[in-house]
């Protein structure tokens, strides 16, 4: 099959008020070409809607009709994303008929994992057929629900992308691929097995605890936690939860881990406990997969923390990369991610899996615009 050019689009629950659009050049499988890649920032009003949408969503619970707020944050994301894949593509010198399809993930809002005896649920804001009526492309869009409804866990769907990276890097088992977004997710493969799956939080339950007591966005620079006192014994408490413990696969919502881990913290304390929880679930989930890596390429916001990549590699006993370190643009992944995934979606190839999310056997995902 030829390489065709796509568009990726991603936007974190971490709301760091950007949408990542990313250019590809893939036949599904590898990559031929990077293309163009940018953050495009949401108007401020979007941002807002959104975390207000997020609170609906959390109170909502799958429960009852779906809170009204969000047929007007899906109208509002839609139309800011579809401008954004607009000029990133006009920027780089190609038109929008030169796009074979533009890969819409949409912004979760809520992500509720199986649990024995009953299917998971989950909800991504994105409309896809606007998207695609405003472009006059292709869009291919709602990537987990089908995972969810067949009994997987609907995450984390990076896992053939970072496949296809590490193709070109290591395929022994011995480096595998970590994202630090909200949420934090691992990928291992050895060339023949493929294993990912949700290691615990990441930069959310930081972000959350930061935002509540001085109003910025995040620990810039990982400087709350250095000054900080990690207070080991309830850290080993907090390590004790079930999940760092069970059998993958499994995933986890934005707030399955919150901020009040750190209750009753100093700031810089409470940074502190929060980064090397982190650090210290990644280093439960490597202990975990069929060969513990020696080396975690990282990828997402959480690599631009010196002290999440210190703590992972003290606590987590593993060399920690930026992804720049191996040629990778590190912010441009998820994106790249999506890219990819939507001509797997076009070409009816498979985009989960049951060592990666759960799912009975290799699924194709995603639906498709007219």
């Amino acid at each position: 099959m030829d390489p065709i050019w796509a568009v990726g689009l991603m936007t974190g629950t971490v709301l760091d008020g950007n949408i990542d659009v990313a250019l590809l050049k893939t036949d599904g499988q590898t990559v031929s070409q990077f293309g163009a890649y940018r953050l495009a920032p949401y108007d401020p009003s979007i941002r807002d809607l959104l975390v207000e949408t997020l609170d609906a969503a959390r109170t909502w619970n799958f429960d009852g009709p779906e809170p009204a707020i969000f047929a007007e944050a899906e109208e509002k994301l839609t139309r800011a994303q579809a401008e954004a894949v607009r000029m990133l593509v006009t920027d780089s010198g190609l038109a929008l008929s030169d796009i074979g399809i533009v890969g819409f993930h949409g912004q979760s809002v809520l992500h509720r994992a199986p649990q024995p005896g009953r299917i998971g649920d989950t909800r991504q804001l994105g409309d896809g057929q606007l998207m695609a009526d405003m472009l006059r492309v292709k869009v291919a869009y709602d990537f987990r629900t089908a995972d969810i409804r067949a009994g997987g866990q609907g995450a984390p769907l990076s896992a053939i992308y970072h496949q296809a990276l590490l193709r070109n890097l290591d395929l022994s088992g011995a480096t595998a691929v970590l994202n630090l977004g909200g949420v934090a997710n691992i990928t291992w493969t050895d060339g023949e097995k493929l294993v990912a799956f949700d290691t615990g939080p990441a930069n959310a339950p930081i972000n959350d605890f930061v935002k509540a007591r001085t109003g910025e966005d995040m620990d810039k620079g990982g400087k709350l936690a250095r000054a900080g006192r990690v207070d080991e014994d309830r850290l080993t408490a907090l390590l004790d939860h079930p999940y760092l413990k069970a059998p993958y696969p499994k995933s986890l919502d934005r707030f399955d881990f919150s901020e009040t881990m750190a209750d009753g913290c100093s700031l810089e304390d409470g940074a502190a406990l929060l980064t090397a929880f982190t650090a210290s679930a990644v280093g439960r989930g490597l202990d975990l997969l069929p060969k513990r890596p020696q080396k975690l390429i990282v990828c997402g916001g959480g690599r631009h923390n010196p002290a999440i990549m210190e703590a992972l590699n003290q606590r987590a006993k593993v060399e920690a990369l930026p992804a720049e370190s191996v040629g990778w643009r590190g912010d441009a992944i998820e994106a790249e991610c999506f890219a990819l995934l939507a001509v797997r979606t076009l070409r009816g190839l498979p985009i989960s899996f049951p060592t990666t999310t759960g799912v009975p056997h290799p699924m194709t995902g995603g639906r498709l615009t007219a």
